[in-house]
């Protein structure tokens, strides 16, 4: 299993010794699209890919498990915009429904690609900061098991083969 290989700074991979990983910084860094730990690097090998590893301090990346959830919280941030948008304009001025799509569908299209960058880099950075998902010492709890025997010894109390 992976695991970081910056924490404790210095290069000393087996430290026990954790480093402080503040949450509101890496969440600005990550909204930035930057590393969560240094800052300087590149978080995104191409548009929403994040690359493997910081290409300035070497941090691994690539244990991130954004998923589907950037997608969802973007829909949600845009969808409360857009819908409060609608209802406002046709309270206000009542124009015609050609209008209403001519004006909020680009909204909805730009909004939504601008924010899908930004809130994948801050779900990454979060994970970071929370040491989550491989990001910390240690194997990580989430990942199952290869064999789902053991799974199933270890749920029973009986040592697996």
């Amino acid at each position: 299993m992976p695991v970081s290989t910056n924490l404790a700074g210095g290069g000393n991979k087996s430290a026990d010794v954790r480093r402080e990983r503040p949450l509101q910084q890496a969440l600005l860094r990550g909204a930035m699209g930057r590393c969560p730990a240094c800052g300087e690097g590149r978080m995104f090998s191409s548009y929403l890919k994040v690359a493997p590893t910081c290409p300035h301090c070497g941090e691994e990346l690539h244990h991130q498990r954004a998923d589907d959830a950037p997608a969802y919280f973007t829909m949600v941030i845009v969808g409360h915009v857009v819908i409060a948008g609608v209802l406002a304009v046709e309270k206000a001025y009542g124009p015609p429904t050609w209008v209403q799509l001519a004006v909020w569908l680009p909204i909805t299209l730009v909004m939504s690609l601008a924010l899908l960058p930004l809130v994948k880099g801050m779900l990454v950075s979060l994970q970071w900061s929370l040491r989550m998902h491989g990001f910390g010492k240690g194997p990580d709890p989430a990942m199952p098991d290869p064999d789902p025997a053991v799974s199933v010894a270890r749920a029973a109390g009986v040592r697996a083969p």
